[in-house]
């Protein structure tokens, strides 16, 4: 099984326009999707569309926490959270032809030191029947910036792989437990470095850096080129086929989800990447946050160009 985990959950909001968006008008929504968000629970879509067995974890709160795992339930998703005080944010993706999709993101209720500290009591057993951890996103007001890394060292000791998709002091932090997996995107890599990426050949250079961090698999996203990895076989490019994207939003969270599943099902390496990347180009063409078409990501795999460089 698979765990995800996400501390700074929502309920996405999907406005569907289909008029010019007038700044300062009243503008009238053609349709709304809402689900359970946060990029730990796209990751749990995925990984169940993918055929494996997930379960959710992390911090819900007040109304919108029912109401986020009502949603779950409907979608399927086994949850496990920590209930706290505050409220669970909203968080708004407006999709518009013009403009495509223009984000609102809430910064998430504030968590009490003891409410964080009863979910790293909770931990161990929330994650004992799963084999791999995904820890995804942004953390709430009041977390510590080194509870990342202490999960990671929890599970780690259980003898569970983990995979951690975050960015600044969490990222910076968590490193230093060595997850199995981190995936920054270019931005994050510079920020991490305080340098500027002028080419490829940066890419490799600052992700060689992590993986001599003792870090088993290194994913850097590179948006509509595809993945870079570093791997103990090698560093290999992968390029998306060329295709029509709806929504790109999820896409980073649909790589990890589709990683954890062919990890935890032993595929090799560089059709490890060939499966995410192919999962998150799927998902690209969906409208929906952490949703894609199985038969899509069939179609599309083996147009997947996996390079070693």
């Amino acid at each position: 099984m698979i765990t995800t985990v996400t501390l700074n959950a929502s309920i996405d909001k999907a406005y569907y326009m289909d008029g010019i968006i007038e700044n300062g008008k009243v503008m009238r929504v053609a349709s709304c999707r809402n689900s359970a968000g946060g990029k730990g629970l796209n990751v749990a879509r995925i990984v169940k569309l993918c055929g494996s067995e997930v379960q959710a974890t992390g911090f819900v709160g007040g109304f919108n926490g029912k109401y986020l795992e009502a949603l779950l339930d409907i979608d399927g998703i086994p949850h496990n959270f920590k209930h706290v005080k505050g409220e669970t944010r909203s968080c708004i993706n407006i999709l518009d032809k013009k403009y495509g999709s223009t984000e609102y993101l809430e910064p998430g209720c504030e968590i009490t030191s003891e409410e964080e500290s009863q979910f790293i009591e909770l931990f161990p057993n929330i994650i004992k029947n799963s084999s791999i951890i995904t820890i995804s996103g942004s953390i709430p007001k009041g977390v510590s910036k080194d509870i990342y890394a202490q999960m990671v060292l929890i599970a780690k000791k259980m003898g569970k792989h983990v995979l951690l998709d975050t960015s600044g002091e969490l990222l910076k932090r968590g490193i230093k437990s060595c997850p199995t997996m981190v995936k920054p995107n270019k931005d994050e890599l510079e920020q991490l470095f305080h340098i500027k990426i002028k080419g490829i050949e940066d890419v490799i250079r600052y992700a060689k850096k992590i993986f001599d961090f003792g870090i088993p698999y290194v994913i850097i996203s590179l948006g509509s080129d595809g993945a870079l990895m570093v791997c103990k076989e090698g560093v290999f490019l992968g390029s998306p086929p060329v295709v029509e994207v709806v929504n790109t939003v999820g896409c980073g969270d649909s790589m990890v989800g589709a990683f954890a599943v062919a990890l935890e099902r032993n595929i090799p390496s560089n059709e490890i990447l060939r499966y995410a990347i192919a999962v998150a180009t799927a998902n690209a063409m969906s409208t929906n946050t952490g949703d894609f078409d199985p038969d899509i990501c069939r179609k599309i795999i083996n147009d997947v160009n996996i390079r070693r460089l």
